[in-house]
């Protein structure tokens, strides 16, 4: 068995009284579901990007992040995307939550107040140390980068 993991506290400000905090769809899920905070309708039209708020922001833990992430539904029934997939919001950044849409589908795509448009993974960040070297170890793979282990 593996050692029992401590959870840790994010706190979670609104910033508009309309937002809906995010929430787990299943308990297993490791994506919190983030909803569209907006007055009104925005149409993504094709090959086009939008910046949608969420109206929340997060204080997270020193040494963690959170990451948002593209929703496997959206993707797959309207080609809409995070275009920054994964987005990184970092511990120490407090502005509003705001998710980088972008609609590689064929159709408009409409966003409305309370939709699910990303999920936000949290993980601890590994503390390293980055020391500078005129050499660096050989590896099977070496400098082979882009299909180098074959399509």
């Amino acid at each position: 068995m593996g050692d029992i993991v401590k959870s840790q506290v994010v706190l979670v400000k609104r910033l508009n009284s309309k937002a809906i905090l995010p929430e787990r769809m299943s308990s297993g899920a490791a994506g919190w579901d983030l909803f569209a905070c907006l007055s009104d309708p925005l149409t993504i039209l094709p090959q086009q990007r939008a910046l949608v708020p969420t109206g929340l922001a997060f204080e997270l833990p020193e040494g963690f992040e959170a990451q948002v992430r593209p929703r496997s539904g959206l993707a797959l029934k309207h080609g809409v995307t995070v275009l920054n997939s994964p987005g990184t919001i970092d511990s120490d950044y407090r502005g509003e939550i705001r998710v980088i849409l972008v609609n590689l589908g064929e159709q408009p795509f409409k966003v409305s107040h309370g939709m699910r448009i990303a999920q936000v993974v949290f993980s601890q960040v590994a503390p390293v140390r980055l020391r500078e070297s005129a050499h660096l170890s050989e590896t099977k793979r070496s400098s082979g980068g882009f299909g180098h282990t074959g399509e």
